[in-house]
């Protein structure tokens, strides 16, 4: 570690090489712009959770409303398709039944199957940042090729 690069610069040295308030925007050393960088990166996953979190609540309330319409739909639809079955061919009620519940069993093995395709990243945004960030950590680790 170097003493020099951890002390500040006098203000009127500072001021001298930027102005006003663009040097009140920069960091004075290597430790506050990385802290600077972790806040802001905090920030952006803080930013980025509460917008996920608002979409996924909007998201499941509707799912639910939508799941629980179609089931009671759906069940008084098999209800009533069983009794015109059951009665127009003479076939008991619970084969019949039974029937229906096999195929319901292989349909949702199916859209389990589905679910496992195109699911997007979550965080897309602050992965690439922080991928952009590994990158410029790892240039400023190598050392620069002297013409020496």
């Amino acid at each position: 570690m170097n003493p020099a690069l951890d002390t500040e610069c006098p203000p009127s040295a500072a001021g001298s090489h930027q102005n006003g308030a663009a040097a009140a925007a920069l960091p004075s050393n290597w430790r506050e712009a990385l802290l600077a960088l972790l806040a802001a990166r905090v920030a952006l996953m803080e930013l980025e959770f509460k917008q996920s979190a608002q979409t996924g609540a909007r998201r499941l309330l509707c799912l639910g409303a939508v799941a629980g319409c179609i089931f009671f739909m759906w069940a008084l639809l098999l209800a009533g398709g069983i009794a015109i079955l059951a009665e127009s061919f003479g076939w008991p009620w619970y084969g019949i039944a039974l029937g229906a519940s096999a195929f319901h069993l292989l349909a949702a093995i199916g859209f389990a199957q589905g679910t496992r395709h195109g699911a997007t990243p979550a965080f897309a945004v602050t992965r690439a940042e922080f991928h952009k960030d590994r990158q410029w950590i790892e240039n400023l680790q190598t050392p620069a090729k002297s013409n020496g």
